[in-house]
């Protein structure tokens, strides 16, 4: 079994993030059962920026995961950081902090619904979205994808009430074409793949 304690920032991805990380494990390695700890929501300007907090996070996500054999996956939007310079940095951080755990960092470009967006046209019709969909050409280089999605809900978009729907019912593949959905996949894969039941 696999087991992953998750740091988010998004009150969203609360929900989002474990029904994302079970439908990867669906499509890669049916056989492996993973279980997902409730994740833990930090405030990315204090998480990231005040020491004290960030290492008082990783230390509680890594409590959780210790005694499963687990891992911590943070979880957090790039906005408008470069992914290859931010991402090993707070991974150096996390590792600092506890050096025992295995750790992750996933860092959605820009935002977590930029994966959505990636993967529109197989949401048509869910959560009222219109039934020709589809994302805008550039949607890789959007700052605003709640917005977009807001701009085609009649309701507008909450990540609360619509994160986890869409996560539930996105194509995992299309989602793939952003380099940093792919790699989070990637290491499902490989971190699944060790996990196998199956020698």
């Amino acid at each position: 079994m696999a087991f992953i304690a998750p740091i988010v920032e998004g009150h969203g991805e609360i929900d989002a993030l474990p029904a994302l990380l079970h439908r990867i494990q669906s499509v890669v390695a049916p056989a492996t059962s993973l279980q997902v700890n409730p994740p833990i929501r930090v405030k990315s300007g204090s998480f990231m920026n005040n020491d004290t907090e960030f290492r008082r996070h990783v230390r509680l996500a890594s409590a959780k995961a210790a005694p499963m054999r687990g891992s911590v996956l943070i979880l957090l939007d790039c906005d408008d950081d470069c992914p290859a310079i931010l991402g090993p940095r707070l991974l150096n951080q996390a590792r600092a902090v506890r050096d025992d755990v295995p750790m992750f960092v996933a860092l959605a470009l820009r935002e977590y619904e930029t994966w959505l967006l990636a993967a529109a046209s197989s949401l048509r019709g869910v959560a009222r979205l219109p039934d020709d969909f589809v994302p805008p050409a550039n949607f890789e280089d959007r700052r605003d994808a709640k917005g977009w999605f807001g701009q085609h809900m009649p309701t507008g978009y909450d990540p609360v009430r619509h994160q986890a729907i869409l996560t539930r019912r996105m194509d995992i593949e299309m989602a793939r074409r952003v380099p940093s959905f792919n790699r989070l996949y990637r290491h499902m894969a490989q971190l699944l793949d060790s996990r196998s039941p199956n020698p």
